[in-house]
C-alpha cells in the first residue's frame, strides 16, 4: 500500500456489497448482454452498466476515491472502479462525479472483454432467480461454468503462470533430482512496467514434527505459501540493504523509496505484488460450493465451522471448533494457510520486523491454478469477507486489502516421490541456487544445493531472519534496533503492527470465527 500525502479520508469509498439493491440503482430485469447492448446503443450511462452489472453478476463493486494521478493543476477529484479486490484506471474530473463517471468508462474497456463468454450463455433474468443470501441457491459459477473458465484464458492470467513456469522450470533443470519437491507451490510475481518476474519462490506440505525450539533454528511451517512469503521476506531484506547501501547506483535499482507521510519506506510507483499457488489453501477456502452466506450477517453456528479458524497439524487441518483436535502439547500447531492469507492481505506480507523499516506490503491478486478447482468462492468468502469491516478499526496505513482473486492454468507438476514427499525448496531472486528442507526436520537436508553451514539451520529460519534485521538497522543507522535483546523483543517492539494483529484477532473472535491460538512466546525468546 503506497502512502501519499495527499490521501482522501476512509469514508470517501462508496461501497456495494454483492446482491444488495440501493443508491438509486433499481435491481435489474434484463441480462448481461442486454444490458450491455442498451448501454453500447447509450441509453444508459457506465456507471449505471457497472452497478447493473455487479448486482447480476454478483462481483463486489467499489466506486473508490484516490489520488489524482501526476501533477495536475488546480483542484481535482480522482476515482477508480474496484471489483472483487481489483483496481481499474483511475479517473478525474472537476467534481465527484465527473470523476466517477470518468472512472466507469474507463473501467468498461478493461472489463467488458472478460464477459464474452457470458453474453451469449446468460438467459434472462426474468426465468432465473439469482442466488440468494444464506439459502443454498445456485451460484453464478454453478450456473454459468463458463466464467470460471474464461478466468484461466485471460492474457494477464497466462502472463502470470507463465512467469513461475519459467523460474520452476529454470530452478529444475539445474538440480532436476529435486523436480519431485514442486508438487506444492507458491510464488511471489513482481509487476513493474517491464512485465512479471518471480521473486520469491516455494514448496512443501508439512510443519516440523518437532517441538518448539528455543534456538530459532529450525522451520516449523513448510508449506509453500509460508515459504514462498518468507523467501519474499529475504527478497524485501536484500532491496532495503541496497536502499540503504552508500552506492547510489544501488539505492535507485532498490524497489523502495521514503515515504514523505509515514517516514517509512514503500514500493516505489507502478510496482506491485502477487502471488500464484498451484492448490487451493487448505482451511477455510475449501468449504462446499453450494454453501450461501449472507455478506452482513456470518457466524460460525450459520456454517457449522467450515468458514471458522482452522489449524494445521502434521499435514492435517482441523476447524478450531473442532472437537477431534489433538491439543498435545508435544506438537506443533500452526494457522491454516488460507488463514495465515486472511491474515497477511490486513497486516501486510512483511511481518513485524520488516515493520520498522517498511509500510505494510500487500498482493494485489491471488491467482489459483489448481486444476482441480472449479469454485473459489470459499477463498473470497476466507480472505475477505470474514475482515470486511476490520479497516476502520485498525492503525494508519494497514488496511483490509481486497485481493483479486481468480483462477488461471496449472503450470506447476504435481508430481510426488515418495522418498522425498515431505522436502520443500525455498528461492528468492538474487539467490546463486535453491535451498531444500525437510519439513518434518525442519531444517536444511544434506544434499541441498545451498547450506547455510554444519547445522543446517535453514536460511528460512527464525534466527536467519533476525541476523538480517540487524544488518538492515545497522546500514539505517536505527541504534534502538541494534539494542534489542532478543528476536521476540524486536517484534514487540513494531507497535503499530502489533496493535494491528491485536485488532484482528479480536475482530476475529468478536465476529464469531473463533481464537487465534496463542503461539508459544518462549519459541521467540532467543537471540544473537
Amino acid at each position: 500500500m503506497h502512502a501519499m500525502s495527499n490521501q482522501p479520508r476512509k469514508d470517501t469509498s462508496y461501497k456495494q456489497g454483492k446482491g444488495s439493491y440501493k443508491n438509486g440503482y433499481a435491481k435489474p430485469t434484463a441480462s448481461p448482454k442486454a444490458l450491455i447492448e442498451i448501454y453500447k446503443q447509450g441509453e444508459t450511462n457506465a456507471i449505471s452498466l457497472i452497478h447493473q452489472l455487479a448486482q447480476v453478476l454478483q462481483f463486489h463493486l467499489e466506486m473508490k476515491e484516490t489520488v489524482t494521478p501526476g501533477n495536475l493543476p488546480g483542484l481535482y477529484f480522482a476515482f477508480c472502479v474496484v471489483i472483487d479486490g481489483f483496481e481499474y484506471k483511475t479517473g478525474v474530473g472537476i467534481t465527484k462525479k465527473e470523476a466517477r463517471l470518468k472512472a466507469a468508462q474507463l473501467a468498461l474497456p478493461d472489463l467488458l472483454p472478460t464477459l464474452d463468454c457470458l453474453k451469449s450463455d446468460f438467459p434472462e433474468a426474468a426465468g432465473v432467480r439469482p442466488p440468494l443470501p444464506v439459502k443454498e441457491k445456485p451460484s453464478i459459477s454453478d450456473l454459468y461454468p463458463c466464467k470460471a473458465d474464461h478466468e484461466r484464458t485471460t492474457p494477464v492470467n497466462h502472463r502470470i503462470p507463465n512467469a513461475v513456469k519459467d523460474q520452476l522450470t529454470k530452478l529444475m533443470n539445474s538440480h532436476p533430482e529435486f523436480t519431485a519437491c514442486a508438487g506444492t507451490t507458491a510464488a511471489f510475481i513482481m509487476q513493474t512496467s517491464g512485465g512479471y518476474d518471480v521473486v520469491a519462490l516455494g514448496t512443501g506440505n508439512f510443519n516440523t514434527k518437532q517441538s518448539t525450539l528455543l534456538n530459532g533454528r529450525v522451520v516449523h511451517d513448510s508449506h509453500a505459501v509460508v515459504t514462498a512469503r518468507r523467501s519474499l521476506m529475504r527478497f524485501l531484506y536484500r532491496h532495503l540493504l541496497m536502499f540503504f547501501s552508500k552506492t547510489a547506483n544501488l539505492t535507485e535499482k532498490s524497489i523502495f523509496q521514503r515515504s514523505s507521510s509515514s517516514g517509512l519506506l514503500t514500493l516505489k510507483s507502478g510496482i506491485s505484488l502477487h502471488l500464484y499457488v498451484n492448490q487451493l489453501p487448505k482451511g477455510a477456502a475449501r468449504i462446499p460450493s453450494q454453501l450461501r452466506l449472507n455478506p452482513l450477517s456470518i457466524s460460525a453456528w450459520q456454517v457449522n465451522n467450515e468458514i471458522s479458524l482452522h489449524l494445521s497439524v502434521e499435514g492435517k487441518v482441523f476447524s478450531v471448533f473442532a472437537s477431534d483436535f489433538d491439543h498435545s502439547g508435544s506438537k506443533v500447531v500452526s494457522m491454516s494457510t488460507t488463514d495465515k492469507l486472511t491474515q497477511w492481505q490486513v497486516l501486510g506480507y512483511q511481518g513485524a520486523l520488516l515493520s520498522h523499516f517498511i509500510e505494510p506490503v500487500y498482493v494485489q491478486s491471488i491467482l489459483i491454478g489448481d486444476a482441480c478447482c472449479t469454485d473459489i468462492r470459499g477463498m473470497k468468502i476466507s480472505v475477505s469477507q470474514r475482515v470486511e469491516g476490520v479497516t476502520s478499526l485498525l492503525p494508519m496505513f494497514y488496511c483490509m486489502m481486497r485481493p483479486h482473486i481468480s483462477l488461471v492454468p496449472s503450470v506447476a507438476t504435481n508430481s510426488t516421490d515418495g522418498g522425498k514427499f515431505t522436502y520443500g525448496i525455498n528461492w528468492s531472486e538474487g539467490d546463486s541456487s535453491l535451498e531444500v528442507v525437510d519439513g518434518l526436520e525442519g531444517k536444511t537436508i544434506e544434499e541441498s544445493p545451498f547450506k547455510s553451514g554444519t547445522a543446517l539451520a535453514s536460511r528460512l529460519c527464525k534466527a536467519a531472519m533476525l541476523h538480517r534485521f540487524k544488518l538492515v538497522a545497522k546500514e539505517a543507522q536505527r541504534l534502538e534496533l541494534l539494542a534489542t535483546s532478543s528476536y521476540s523483543k524486536a517484534k514487540r517492539m513494531a507497535k503499530a503492527y502489533q496493535e494491528a494483529k491485536n485488532v484482528l484477532k479480536a475482530y476475529l473472535l468478536q465476529q464469531g470465527f473463533g481464537a487465534w491460538p496463542v503461539k508459544v512466546s518462549a519459541s521467540d525468546n532467543f537471540d544473537m
